[in-house]
């Protein structure tokens, strides 16, 4: 086996081997491999394929046919139903109806034209680039350590003498058929050469069978990191050196909880966005480093670093340690910031834009820099945010190696908006999904690790939010939080072990929601218990807890929502799931229907309150939701039944009898009720009670 110190050889001789003689599943096992690695291509980035003889179903005849990753693919995740097939002989006749650099974008409709594949993907833009070049299989990748080199000014003179002239070079251009012709071009003028690297953009690799490929590129990418490595630090100290130390890791995670809402709340200006920290080392060292100030508003070089992190980072002007606790001054500190970038941003847009060109976009920062704390990522959706966080670390390590063995350089900010804007990137956008209703939404649903919470939790995801999960009972809890990864992945959902009558921990779960995804917009008191006893029975102590969880913890949670939501200053929405029995009185309920009285007048007055800072408290009546539910544990069950002059087992039939409707409530009917108030068709209502009850007419509240 090879070994490698800069990447990581993965290949496994049994598992290929049962793969032999199907060049197209090992198509898929190269790639998936190469895409488990971050430092060798990006999530989304780059492309592999290979060639292959087919019988043409229309003539019987053995055909050459390129599978490629198609439009939009990730090879790290690739599956065939991911892959364009196509007609190599027929892609290449294209070059006889192309008309020119000026007509590129025609070109990729005419691609369909050349479908082998009736279940194939739509073929991405870089098909020519794999089409013209005769090898079996090719990679084109976005090593950090090859792009490193691809950046750097001397670029070209560095790739040459590192690899004796055995990687060909090809300047900077947009990808599209005629970079696809330059690289046929490159491989005739330098017959035998094992690659191509692409300036400013990646790298090309081949062989004649899936394995030759795979080992090419990592011997190409190998070298390139272990040139850089031995140049870091030779002529100067990486990124010129430190200029400040970073916080503790604790003090960094302190300080980022504590800004994230205020950073959401201008990064979602235009529309709702999800954060994303990291304070990994990478980032700090370049944060930190004296030349930050000059790097950062070079932007990224790779275009699908520029495309996830836009055309430059915001640097924030804040102390490390500053002190963050007042939010009105820490805005004013930061507003001239995000101002001056939305001038530059649009600027940039004006002074490139094409008659052609779509409308500006979002204007404000994707990447944000705090030196001596980390780095926050603002997108549509935590994935898109996670990403973009991670190919701007891709993009600090290009920085790094294109400095250590030559001077960095980005692309020309015209070439960057001709990306930015391509009209088939356009396209591209337009055909993805409409946003869901909670798209860009944060949820803390408390007591949300079974039962009702669980349930609103998990259609609030359903909607397109990110939710954090919490309970009292950590096995529960972990539990809850493994079954939304597998069931919707693992950056819909983050967990915080609460006990709503704990300060503290109500304030670590805010913090733990600003750390995972920015802050938070919706906040569902639903954790509680019951208590049915006859006012004899009915102890000091029930008393209290039952208070002390429903009131009080309904109480602190909104006042510790209340700090997070009026910092980001855009909104948001309080739902407390109270009773029927706030509105109606029964046996044996003294203790339980008072508190939940006091649940409901507290979110009338919290609704009175809150509303000059648009946030909204409403509020849900379930009655008799039984289903999977911690109320009915602890002998209420027999405490109602008792009351009721029933058994525990005819209870649900004996709810449902006594409703005007004759149904069962379930938690996703409450579910359902929350998501009428939050999904974007009551925004214009606060203060409102909404009864699932099946209709019990003595709590209708007029």
């Amino acid at each position: 086996m090879k070994e490698y110190k800069h990447v990581n050889y993965l290949w496994d001789e049994q598992k290929a081997a049962a793969l032999a003689g199907d060049e197209v599943a090992l198509l898929l096992y190269r790639s998936n491999l190469l895409g488990s690695d971050l430092r060798i291509t990006n999530y989304g980035g780059g492309n592999t394929s290979c060639k292959t003889m087919d019988k043409d179903p229309l003539t019987g005849e053995e055909v050459e046919v390129m599978w490629i990753k198609g439009s939009g693919g990730d090879i790290g995740t690739l599956k065939k139903s991911g892959l364009a097939a196509l007609y190599v002989e027929r892609l290449r006749n294209l070059e006889n109806v192309y008309r020119g650099i000026e007509h590129e974008d025609e070109m990729v409709e005419l691609f369909n034209h050349c479908i082998f594949d009736l279940n194939s993907k739509a073929p991405s833009i870089d098909t020519p680039l794999h089409g013209f070049l005769p090898f079996k299989h090719i990679d084109h990748l976005h090593p950090d350590a090859a792009i490193a080199i691809a950046a750097a000014k001397d670029g070209k003179k560095i790739t040459q003498e590192l690899f004796n002239g055995t990687i060909g070079w090809v300047e900077w251009q947009k990808p599209g058929f005629d970079l696809g012709l330059q690289l046929r071009a490159c491989l005739e003028e330098n017959p035998g050469i094992r690659g191509i690297m692409l300036g400013s953009h990646g790298l090309f690799t081949w062989g004649d069978t899936a394995y030759e490929s795979y080992v090419n590129s990592l011997d190409v990418i190998e070298a390139c990191a272990e040139y850089l490595a031995q140049n870091f630090g030779k002529t100067r100290p990486v990124f010129g050196g430190q200029k400040i130390e970073s916080l503790p890791a604790d003090a960094r995670k302190e300080q980022a909880a504590q800004i994230a809402p205020i950073l959401r709340g201008f990064c979602s200006s235009e529309r709702h966005m999800i954060g994303h920290f990291t304070d990994d080392e990478k980032v700090l060292e370049y944060i930190n480093s004296n030349d930050l100030e000059r790097l950062a508003p070079l932007g990224t070089s790779c275009p699908d670093h520029f495309l996830r992190t836009k055309i430059q980072p915001l640097i924030l002007n804040l102390d490390k340690d500053a002190d963050l606790s007042d939010v009105e001054a820490v805005k004013k500190q930061l507003e001239p910031l995000f101002e001056d970038y939305r001038a530059m941003y649009t600027e940039y847009y004006e002074t490139c834009k094409h008659p052609n060109s779509p409308a500006i976009r979002d204007r404000n920062p994707v990447i944000i820099l705090f030196p001596g704390v980390g780095m926050f990522a603002f997108a549509k959706d935590k994935q898109t945010a996670r990403v973009a966080a991670e190919f701007y670390i891709n993009a600090i390590n290009v920085m790094k190696g294109s400095e250590a063995v030559s001077e960095y350089t980005s692309l020309p900010r015209q070439e960057a908006f001709n990306i930015e804007y391509w009209l088939l990137e356009e396209a591209k956008l337009q055909r993805m999904p409409k946003p869901k209703s909670l798209s860009g939404k944060i949820a803390l649903v408390t007591g949300s690790a079974g039962g009702i919470g669980k349930a609103i939790a998990k259609k609030f995801v359903q909607e397109g939010a990110v939710v954090v999960l919490n309970d009292l009972n950590a096995e529960r809890l972990a539990g809850a939080e493994q079954e939304f990864i597998e069931q919707f992945g693992k950056d819909s959902v983050s967990t915080a072990l609460l006990d709503v009558t704990n300060q503290e921990q109500i304030e670590e779960a805010f913090k733990k929601a600003a750390l995972a995804f920015g802050g938070v917009d919706i906040i569902v008191n639903n954790a509680g218990l019951s208590i049915s006893k006859s006012i004899e029975d009915h102890t000091q102590k029930d008393w209290d807890l039952l208070y002390d969880v429903l009131v009080k913890g309904q109480f602190l949670v909104t006042q510790g929502a209340t700090n997070v939501l009026k910092a980001q200053n855009i909104g948001g929405d309080v739902v407390n799931i109270v009773s029927k029995n706030a509105l109606v009185s029964g046996p044996n309920n003294a203790g339980y229907g008072s508190a939940k009285a006091a649940q409901l007048h507290l979110s009338r007055l919290n609704a009175a309150e809150l509303g000059a800072a648009r946030i909204r408290v409403n509020v849900v009546n379930p009655d008799a939701v039984i289903s999977d539910s911690n109320i009915w544990a602890g002998g209420w069950a027999e405490g109602r039944a008792k009351a009721y002059g029933i058994t525990v087992e005819e209870l649900p039939a004996y709810y449902a009898k006594r409703t005007l409707l004759n149904e069962i409530i379930l938690p996703d009917d409450i579910a359902n009720a929350c998501f009428a108030f939050v999904g974007g068709g009551l925004n214009k209502s606060t203060g409102n009670v909404l009864n699932v009850d099946g209709g019990v007419a003595m709590a209708f509240v007029r």
